[in-house]
């Protein structure tokens, strides 16, 4: 495995992916280079299973909830979940206690709804590109998206 060309190939997504979840670019930075170090030093655990993409991203994602989590011990507070919106969402946020409610419905909003919303909001990740990194299909990731969009505008009519 050449890991100049998968470096140079993917960095910029798996970044992309990573400040989706982080929301803060030096941790983004650090993590996707630590993603990286990681899989050019576990090069055999690679069963090319899914594609280097979804190896990558995975690799990433667990760096992250690692990094999370040790944060999480040392300052006991859970991490902050940012605002996400589109369409009739994103209509709504037009002040800050509408956009309150949305950080509140969001904090609450159950995986894998909240994780696909974001890629697709703020990671601007295409269906395929999101149905690669869970490794599911593209429909999968197309109706997870809509039901993510549907659970926040339904929460958000009962918080009005």
């Amino acid at each position: 495995m050449d890991y100049e060309k998968l470096y140079s190939a993917y960095y910029m997504q798996v970044y992309s992916y990573i400040m989706v979840l982080a929301k803060n670019k030096d941790m983004a930075e650090e993590i996707t280079q630590n993603t990286f170090y990681k899989a050019m030093t576990s090069k055999s655990r690679f069963k090319e299973k899914s594609n280097e993409l979804t190896w990558l991203c995975s690799i990433a994602k667990n760096l992250f909830y690692d990094e999370v989590r040790k944060k999480q011990r040392i300052a006991d507070m859970p991490p902050n979940d940012e605002l996400l919106a589109e369409d009739d969402v994103e209509s709504t946020i037009v002040d800050s206690d509408a956009a309150y409610r949305i950080h509140l419905i969001l904090h609450k909003l159950e995986e894998p709804y909240k994780e696909v919303f974001q890629l697709r909001v703020f990671g601007e990740l295409s269906f395929s590109q999101i149905a690669s990194i869970f490794d599911k299909t593209e429909s999968w990731a197309r109706v997870t998206y809509h039901r993510a969009r549907l659970k926040i505008q339904e929460r958000m009519d009962d918080y009005e």
